[in-house]
């Protein structure tokens, strides 16, 4: 019999798109395995005994992470204990991370070497179950990634449309830069990173992968309108205009070359992904 393949999260974009490709994986919810709780999350992985391990659970309430403490368990220790119990079984563990471990500043797109410096908490929190994970002797790729939109649960394409059903003019900010990233492109990388790194543990480490081409919030804003044929005027305004608990990152660019050379995955173009969304809302009637 197969090893199963194990996965934690079932609600998440990344998890939602994960169990239409791998409906026979194994998904564990938060009754199952609480990240609040690393050692039940440890003890599922014993459990199954797994042939790989993907983390697509996380802590993403950005500003809420400035004064909860959960994040740190959530998003640290609880996949730095994952990795460590992979680790004792000999299955890989793919992790998603975000750009936010780098400081934001500057235009240059941020290598998976780049220094690190977190500008908030979530960032900090998301950090740490990085080294966490490095520290845990695993075979392991950690993917960081940005801006993720899908049909499911709340991101900035289904908020500009929602937005755009009663607003004809909004003021986007346009001096964040980063590539929107598809969660179902998110999902099929996952996949295949855990299989390839099953053949070839030399594979192990940390990449980036997000949606090409890099543009500010302001720029996918106008595509989406322009996608859905909503008549909304796009006006650009600075992050200072548009305050929030957790500071933000000007730069969010990711250089994703590691990740092409190393596994064969290429940057998806959110654009088209923005054109299937849109027309898969529409036809599951979310959307006029």
């Amino acid at each position: 019999m197969t090893a199963p393949l194990l996965i934690f999260g079932q609600t998440g974009q990344v998890a939602r798109e994960l169990a239409q490709l791998a409906p026979d994986a194994i998904f564990l919810s938060r009754a199952e395995a609480d990240l609040s709780n690393p050692e039940s999350c440890a003890k599922a992985i014993h459990t199954h005994v797994p042939r790989a391990v993907i983390n697509a659970a996380a802590y993403t309430a950005v500003d809420k992470a400035e004064e909860e403490a959960q994040a740190q368990v959530i998003n640290g220790e609880a996949p730095a204990t994952m990795a460590r119990a992979a680790a004792e079984l000999g299955c890989p563990f793919v992790h998603i991370s975000t750009d936010y471990v780098f400081q934001g500043h500057g235009d240059a797109p941020w290598t998976p070497d780049d220094p690190t410096a977190p500008q908030n908490a979530y960032g900090h929190s998301k950090l740490a179950g990085e080294d966490g994970i490095r520290a845990s002797g695993a075979t392991y790729a950690i993917l960081r990634t940005s801006w993720v939109f899908s049909t499911h649960g709340n991101n900035f394409l289904k908020t500009m449309l929602r937005l755009s059903e009663t607003r004809d003019a909004l003021s986007i900010v346009d001096d964040q830069i980063g590539g929107p990233t598809p969660a179902q492109s998110i999902a099929e990388a996952c996949l295949s990173i855990a299989d390839q790194l099953q053949k070839d543990r030399g594979k192990s480490g940390t990449y980036h992968f997000s949606g090409a081409p890099d543009v500010s919030w302001k720029e996918f804003a106008k595509e989406i309108f322009d996608t859905a044929d909503r008549k909304v005027a796009v006006s650009g305004i600075p992050t200072s205009n548009y305050p929030t608990p957790a500071t933000r990152p000007l730069n969010s660019r990711l250089d994703c070359s590691a990740l092409q050379s190393t596994f064969g995955i290429l940057r998806p173009d959110w654009r088209i992904a923005t054109q299937t969304i849109i027309d898969q809302l529409r036809r599951m009637g979310e959307i006029e």
